[in-house]
């Protein structure tokens, strides 16, 4: 018996291509953030990057938070912060590159049109990582203790999406139990509870 294994190789080549120029990317624009420049090919030069600290920046602009409480000394339960921002190329090139998670389906258009998808979606812990970014923006320093989350839906990239986070109980030594969801509109793509640890900001001490 016979077989090719073209198709195969091809795909493959394609996703360690775009693995490649992803990593070159990052290298880029976390070079950029710190303020160290980088050249195309990824190395150091004398000029910063001002193509990437643009798309930073245009970045930042985009996420919007919402929050019900702003000092640490008033957070209990009821308290809630929502974070929303749109899932970019960059972010799913970026965390490939980040995490080594180069599965075609997120970075092979024409490979995923072929699954039960139908086209490309974003890594679920990449979509999940909103819930931390909104718990970041607690007042005090948040530590995650635990985190449970069911993956309900898929995001595709130019979805615009909320991460939810509510307190629904406290515990003794600055724990906090909280709900923990993903919206995409009004549909919840990711459902889950979580606690944590928030600790008084050391300024506070």
């Amino acid at each position: 018996m016979s077989y090719t294994r073209q198709p195969l190789f091809d795909t493959w080549m394609r996703t360690s291509e775009l693995f490649v120029d992803s990593v070159v990317a990052a290298n880029r624009a976390t070079a950029a953030a710190f303020g160290v420049p980088m050249a195309e090919n990824g190395s150091e030069t004398g000029d910063v990057d001002t193509e990437d600290r643009l798309e930073a920046d245009e970045d930042l602009a985009e996420w919007e938070t919402e929050t019900t409480v702003h000092s640490r000394e008033n957070l209990g339960v009821g308290d809630s912060v929502q974070f929303t921002k749109t899932i970019t190329e960059r972010d799913v090139e970026r965390f490939a590159a980040a995490s080594g998670d180069t599965n075609p389906l997120h970075l092979d258009e024409e490979y995923a049109e072929k699954t039960r998808f139908k086209g490309r979606i974003a890594h679920g812990t990449l979509v999940g990582g909103l819930i931390s970014a909104a718990l970041a923006r607690f007042p005090g320093n948040v530590i995650y203790l635990s985190q449970d989350l069911e993956f309900l839906k898929p995001v595709r990239i130019g979805d615009r999406i909320t991460a939810d986070v509510d307190i629904v109980e406290e515990f003794d030594d600055d724990r906090f139990r909280l709900t923990t969801r993903v919206l995409n509109g009004d549909e919840t793509v990711i459902d889950g509870e979580a606690v944590v640890l928030i600790d008084h900001p050391p300024d506070d001490e």
